[in-house]
């Protein structure tokens, strides 16, 4: 039987719902082919082996539990292991494959990817490369226009940029993108840090927010149209599943509206047409593929409501995996199970590493 890995909570902004996801994932992990080794990170940073019930994940409860033993992961190839101190000793537990459910900063953005590089362990999601591009919106976007892919109009600059010559860099971005204006951290997920600015005092305000949780900021053109996503799947050979429809509860898809709001709503299929579906399918695939993605990705869009152009927004390179996330939904949806997609997610992962 092989042994699962599975690395929750950590230092980021996201770690509640990094928690609750792992709970999920953990929950539906076929039983009969891995037995799973769990792994929480604190909010500052701490790795601890956990060893008790998943049901204490959501809220930090698990730190409470006293089923908690220092741990860190081997970047040395030959032990491909987690090294537990144990009552002053040391314990390797070796590991086959790894699913870090890590929402955020220290979790999608390349740099655990990276220590799993090192250690030589198969892990579920993108390679190091393509999480860094995937989580600062500034790349992917300017990726996005080297391959031509429709999206909206942007702008970004860095804090100590925007301090020198905020004046000037306001008044380009109400020219250039007109009210109201999209402001996000360039490195953040799950919308933490997102506003929408309607005049120059807001635009203020959102980009002092946004400067709170990342040092670089994006600003883009407002779309009006409706919030879609793709789930996509697979390495090089990568399938879209089904499209899913947003219809927000706030004014956009915040972080309120994703996780603390009940009115928010999501239809699977989308309530667009087929043929704008399958648009949007083969362009997710399109820009999984342009920044180059494997194992597994949300790729967000919207469609316009005077049109229906298809418009490129965002990509998520380790979705949700709580009770409403799009992406298991969306998967469901094609006809693969949560613990299938968990059996198929670890296969990947080797497939990447092993070839």
């Amino acid at each position: 039987m092989k042994k699962a890995l599975i690395i929750f909570g950590g230092a980021s902004s996201e770690h509640f719902v990094s928690c609750v996801s792992a709970s999920y994932v953990i929950s539906h992990i076929p039983t009969d082919k891995y037995e799973v080794v769990t792994v929480g990170i604190t909010r500052d940073g701490e790795w601890y082996l956990y060893e008790g019930d998943v049901s204490l994940l959501p809220e930090d409860k698990w730190l409470e539990s006293g089923k908690c033993t220092k741990a860190v992961l081997s970047p040395d190839r030959k032990d491909k292991s987690l090294i537990v101190f144990r009552d002053d000793k040391i314990e390797k537990i070796k590991i086959d494959v790894a699913f870090p459910v890590l929402h955020g900063k220290n979790g999608e953005d390349g740099t655990i990817q990276g220590l799993f590089e090192l250690a030589g362990i198969p892990y579920v999601g993108c390679d190091y490369c393509s999480s860094a591009c995937c989580m600062d919106k500034a790349i992917t976007n300017t990726l996005a226009d080297s391959a031509e892919i429709c999206q909206a109009k942007w702008l970004s600059c860095i804090k100590e940029e925007y301090n020198d010559i905020k004046d000037g860099f306001l008044k380009k971005a109400e020219d250039y993108l007109g009210y109201p204006i999209f402001v996000k951290p360039a490195n953040a997920g799950s919308s933490v840090g997102v506003s929408k600015a309607v005049d120059r005092a807001s635009l203020e305000k959102a980009m002092e927010v946004a400067f709170k949780e990342d040092r670089k900021v994006v600003l883009e053109e407002f779309i009006d149209g409706f919030e879609v996503e793709c789930a996509v799947l697979g390495n090089f050979d990568a399938k879209a599943m089904s499209v899913g429809q947003i219809k927000p509860a706030n004014d956009f898809y915040d972080y309120e509206a994703k996780y603390e709001n009940d009115n928010s709503e999501l239809y699977i299929p989308a309530h667009i047409s087929e043929e704008t579906i399958e648009e949007v399918r083969r362009a997710a695939v399109r820009a999984y593929t342009v920044l180059g993605c494997s194992g597994l990705s949300r790729v967000d869009f919207f469609v316009t409501k005077k049109d229906n152009r298809v418009v490129f927004n965002e990509i998520n390179t380790i979705p949700g995996f709580t009770p409403i996330s799009m992406y298991p939904k969306l998967c469901e949806h094609s006809g693969i199970g949560y613990s299938e997609l968990i059996d198929r997610l670890f296969a990947l992962a080797e497939e990447r590493m092993y070839g």
